[in-house]
């Protein structure tokens, strides 16, 4: 969509830029005489307060452009494409005229670009100073005036118009109400009464404008191509003290502006100038807004901790955990030392992630956690490497992973490569999981630059590390632990088992990233892969066990749960999903209707633990059904463009994301859900915003 919009604005441009000169060959309509003067779709005049003037008065004169139905000139600034209409006047000794004044503008729609500008009459005053000196009599005021009158295409053209004057020793004061009316809509100079805040993030600008009232209505109008992209909508949120302004920002730099300036448009008419710097964004509970610096270092610190309790990353720490009960016996120091080259390849790992989602902010592509699994390629290997370690735990073959051997490595300086590398699979697997509290936090780092985006993963590492670190830094710690014994050969080999649960579940992901739509082949493939290893679950039973009859009966019965996995039918959605694009949520809204999306991918763990435990949750359907709700599932198993910009549109980079846009017409408002649903969060959410 951005490659079709610069392409439509390059075709604009080149044809604007042939047109604009060749102004100068056209046949300029109009003598210089009073009087208005016809050219094709448009009637140019030169009108004035009340054609008297005296010496030492001062009054208004304008330029006068009306269109045909459909036809427009532009504004100062007007927009994609587009110039201004410009005068040259020629005036007697004694006559000063200021600057044109421009009149505040309407949003001018061309296909998928905005222009700026006027429908019907455009009036474009002039202050008009008379010097004491000015002779008395009859004088005339000319110009030569140049315009672009654009609908579907655009034409130029010039015209020598004249004004009559009368020059008398007195004159009364009378305005002409179509100049009146256009210098009322010119923008004034911010009072203090109104106050605006500017924040960004890389993809929205939000104007906080304070007037001491509520205000129903704004819209901003920008001096330049750097400030916002023009053709996206203004959403406007009132508040009890003004308005909440907020849009798309210009796609042209992902570097925050130093400043915004433009025109403000505010309920009752009334328009302002105004310049003020831009901020970073303020942090506001519920909603899609970002988080500041601090709170998100300490929300990816805290994401990071909760992070190691994910069943990806689990059996990692608790392989760690175990390699320390067994190497009771070696110094603190080696522990240490351990601890920190565990950490330290958490650390390259994040930064190695880091750094390829800048190259590729740099690029020009947007991407966010977990993005490599949108590769197939990168799911095949971490299938391999999941699949490889579990066996390698359930006891097929030795990977250098039992717990006899792991004392004695911790003491050679060659084992420390061995935590480094363990520190790097631990980041690895951790890229599918997306834990409580880590989702504003990313947002927030990718939205900025790379200094902020850098210290914030830093912090969601240094929480993924340190139970671990903890553990090697506080001897008296791990002494707690149980002593070694035989328990320990059990309990890695049950690890195996969420290993092999990642590994169903990644061939399922494999599936869908495959498969021309995401759909029920997959998920019969994962039942049976389930199945299978549910019956393996039952043969190590029977290896751990033997000649037992309670591990005979144990291992028949799992053996029957493993054949009835595949045989299960899935669950069968009453829900009516539909694919989200921009389209269909706008049409929604466009009909009032309450609307909730759910950016999700088959790859994203945290996102398959939702929908099966609370989105698919009877009450939970039947509420969304009894409140009317349009319900868009924004699928990113593959990388959408048009998705990644709506995640950036509510502060977030990343899924599981879900968002509730209320009911109205005029947009509603947008509630942005936790990463971590529960029944009653989705549910009270859904009934106070719903219609």
């Amino acid at each position: 969509m951005k490659a079709l919009r610069h392409y439509f604005r390059f075709l604009v441009i080149v044809l604007l830029a042939s047109a604009v000169p060749a102004i100068a060959q056209l046949r300029e309509v109009g003598t210089g005489a009073p009087g208005p003067v016809k050219a094709p779709h448009i009637t140019a005049e030169l009108i004035s307060d009340s054609g008297a003037i005296s010496p030492g008065s001062a009054s208004h004169v304008a330029l006068s452009l009306t269109m045909e139905s459909g036809w427009h000139v532009y504004w100062q600034y007007a927009g994609y494409s587009g110039e201004a209409p410009t005068v040259s006047w020629s005036a007697p000794q004694g006559i000063i005229l200021g600057p044109m004044q421009y009149p505040a503008p309407s949003r001018l729609p061309l296909g998928p670009l905005m222009d700026y500008g006027y429908e019907g009459t455009a009036i474009f005053p002039y202050a008009l100073t008379a010097s004491q000196q000015l002779l008395v009599g009859d004088t005339i005021l000319q110009a030569h005036v140049q315009w672009l009158v654009c609908r579907e295409v655009c034409l130029p053209g010039k015209a020598f118009l004249g004004l009559a004057l009368k020059v008398a020793p007195t004159a009364s004061f009378v305005t002409n109400p179509l100049i009146d009316a256009a210098i009322h809509a010119e923008p004034s100079p911010l009072p203090d009464s109104v106050k605006v805040r500017a924040s960004a993030n890389r993809t929205l600008l939000t104007l906080d404008i304070t007037t001491g009232k509520k205000e129903n209505a704004a819209e901003y109008y920008p001096l330049d191509d750097a400030s916002i992209r023009n053709a996206a909508e203004q959403k406007i949120e009132p508040t009890s003290h003004g308005v909440k302004l907020v849009t798309e920002r210009a796609d042209i730099s992902d570097a925050l502006p130093k400043e915004v300036k433009g025109v403000l448009k505010l309920s009752g008419g009334r328009y302002y100038d105004f310049e003020v710097p831009v901020m970073a964004p303020a942090v506001q509970a519920n909603s899609g807004s970002e988080p500041g610096l601090l709170l998100a270092i300490a929300l990816a610190f805290a994401g990071g901790i909760i992070l190691n309790l994910m069943p990806c990353v689990f059996p990692v720490l608790f392989l760690k955990a175990l390699a320390l009960v067994n190497s009771a016996n070696a110094s603190a120091a080696h522990q240490r030392r351990h601890g920190a080259a565990y950490t330290f390849g958490i650390l390259c790992s994040f930064w190695t992630i880091v750094a390829a989602l800048l190259v590729l902010r740099l690029v020009g592509k947007e991407a966010g956690w977990g993005f490599q699994l949108q590769s197939p390629g990168f799911v095949v290997a971490v299938t391999f490497l999941m699949f490889f370690m579990a066996l390698s735990l359930a006891g097929m073959f030795d990977l250098g992973l039992t717990l006899t051997s792991t004392g004695d490595s911790l003491t050679r300086k060659e084992g420390y490569a061995g935590s480094f590398f363990t520190g790097v699979l631990a980041t690895v697997v951790a890229t599918p999981c997306t834990a409580p509290l880590m989702g504003a936090a990313i947002g927030f780092a990718l939205s900025q630059n790379a200094f902020i985006t850098f210290a914030v993963f830093t912090a969601l590492a240094l929480g993924l590390a340190l139970p671990y670190l903890l553990l090697t830094l506080v001897p008296g710690w791990a002494n707690k632990l149980p002593r070694p014994g035989s328990w320990m050969e059990t309990l890695k080999q049950l690890t195996a088992i969420p290993l092999f649960l990642t590994a169903v579940w990644l061939i399922w992901v494999y599936g869908q990233l495959n498969g021309t739509t995401p759909g029920d082949a997959s998920d019969h493939i994962a039942r049976l892969l389930a199945g299978l290893l549910i019956l393996a679950i039952a043969g190590w039973i029977l290896g751990r066990w033997p000649a037992r009859k309670w591990g005979y009966i144990a291992a028949i019965l799992v053996a029957v749960a493993g054949f009835v996995v595949p045989l299960s039918a899935g669950h069968a959605d009453k829900l009516q999903w539909q694919p989200f694009t921009n389209a269909s949520l706008q049409a929604a809204q466009s009909q009032g209707k309450p609307v909730f999306v759910d950016f999700t991918a088959a790859w994203c763990l945290s996102c398959q633990v939702n929908e099966k435990a609370v989105l698919q949750d009877k009450s939970v359907e039947d509420e969304l059904v009894r409140q009317h709700y349009v319900l868009l599932r924004a699928d990113w198993t593959r990388y959408d463009p048009e998705i990644t910009e709506a995640l950036g549109k509510v502060g977030r980079s990343g899924v599981p994301t879900y968002v509730v846009f209320t009911a109205g017409t005029d947009g509603g408002g947008t509630h942005v859900l936790p990463e971590l649903l529960t029944r009653s969060v989705v549910l009270d959410a859904i009934r106070h915003t719903g219609s």
